[in-house]
């Protein structure tokens, strides 16, 4: 008799228990009227478009929610900004100056791409129903936390290395050598450009808009894995689900991904970076935590969370939403065909053969 008593206080004390915890979130509901794969999990799949005009960091004194009135105004000055860069140009339109105006455009705008060839956005990203100004949730200011001394060490470093001498300062000669930059050594230039990894962060983690062109994302979603999709340059990521990290000697060059559930939420959880891969000027130690949740049939929400103590003060969070998009990914053909590199090289190839037939005369 005192054992059958027992149980049912253990059964009693349960069924008080559960709804407790349930109150406070520990147990996370089920978001109802989704679809769900055939594990009872959210279907995530889906190709989407994530051009923006919601930048990462919110301006000083600024609000977080834009009023109707605020996001109408910028989203019209946007278009009308647009509308201009896409008028015709003249044929008979005089070259920039050497080294360019010094305006908005690739190097100081010596030629470059029309702005119909880019796709930067053209409203701000809604979230719970409201326009956000930046992506930057905590801090509350909306600002990227302060670097460590450390961090503003490297910043100093990577600018001397791609500073003109001082010589060449002083005398304003463009003749004079300046220090090698990364545009010096073919080995050293910019990942995107090589083809290597899509510019900025479109690639992720963290996964964020590249306000230029090729905005598309696809999530392909199984349960063993989950694979994410860039359209810039050629990116596939694959989220390991349940699983253990990697050994802290193997980096990739997008870090390594495992996810879980959470309820009804994706995590994925990111380290192992490599040190060519830098988020911001953030070193291998770059951790990334993301979370991925269906709002309805045709958005996502997407929050990323960024911690490196070695880079910032503090961690810091950000979301914007992922609106599903009706087009689809083509191929990325990177430098298909593109001979400028090629040509770059044998450029200085025949320099330096001049100026050692130069010194030969002298």
């Amino acid at each position: 008799m005192s054992r059958r008593i027992g149980m049912a206080a253990v059964a009693a004390l349960l069924l008080t228990v559960l709804p407790v915890a349930a109150q406070n979130g520990n147990t996370p509901k089920k978001a109802a009227g989704i679809k769900r794969l055939p594990d009872g999990h959210p279907d995530l799949q889906g190709t989407y478009d994530l051009a923006t005009l919601t930048p990462m960091e919110r301006s000083s004194g600024t609000n977080l929610v834009l009023t109707k009135e605020e996001a109408q105004k910028l989203e019209q000055q946007r278009a009308m900004a647009r509308s201009v860069g896409d008028a015709p140009l003249k044929g008979d339109r005089a070259a920039p100056p050497k080294g360019g105006d010094g305006s908005v455009g690739a190097a100081g705008n010596v030629g470059g791409y029309n702005s119909g060839w880019l796709d930067p956005g053209s409203a701000y990203t809604v979230v719970d129903g409201q326009k956000r100004s930046a992506m930057i949730i905590d801090p509350p200011d909306g600002r990227v936390p302060p670097v460590t001394p450390a961090a503003q060490a490297r910043m100093r470093d990577a600018a001397s290395r791609n500073r003109p001498t001082s010589d060449a300062q002083e005398s304003n000669d463009p003749g004079l050598e300046r220090a090698p930059g990364a545009y010096d050594d073919p080995e050293r230039r910019p990942l995107g450009e090589r083809c290597l990894l899509g510019f900025g962060s479109t690639s992720g983690p963290p996964v964020l808009p590249n306000y230029f062109y090729n905005n598309l994302h696809q999530i392909v979603q199984t349960p063993d894995s989950v694979m994410i999709l860039t359209e810039m340059v050629h990116d596939a990521r694959i989220v390991r689900m349940n699983a253990e990290h990697l050994p802290k000697n193997i980096r990739l060059w997008l870090g390594d991904s495992v996810g879980r559930w959470e309820g009804d939420t994706l995590v994925v959880d990111t380290t192992n970076f490599t040190n060519k891969t830098r988020f911001r000027n953030s070193t291998e130690d770059l951790h990334v935590i993301e979370r991925f949740t269906r709002v309805d049939e045709k958005s996502l929400l997407y929050r990323f969370t960024i911690d490196d103590p070695n880079t910032w003060t503090k961690q810091w969070t950000g979301e914007y939403t992922w609106p599903a998009a009706n087009g689809r990914i083509f191929e990325y053909a990177c430098h298909e065909g593109n001979y400028a590199l090629t040509d770059i090289l044998k450029g200085a190839r025949w320099r330096e053969k001049e100026q050692a037939a130069a010194k030969t005369k002298e």
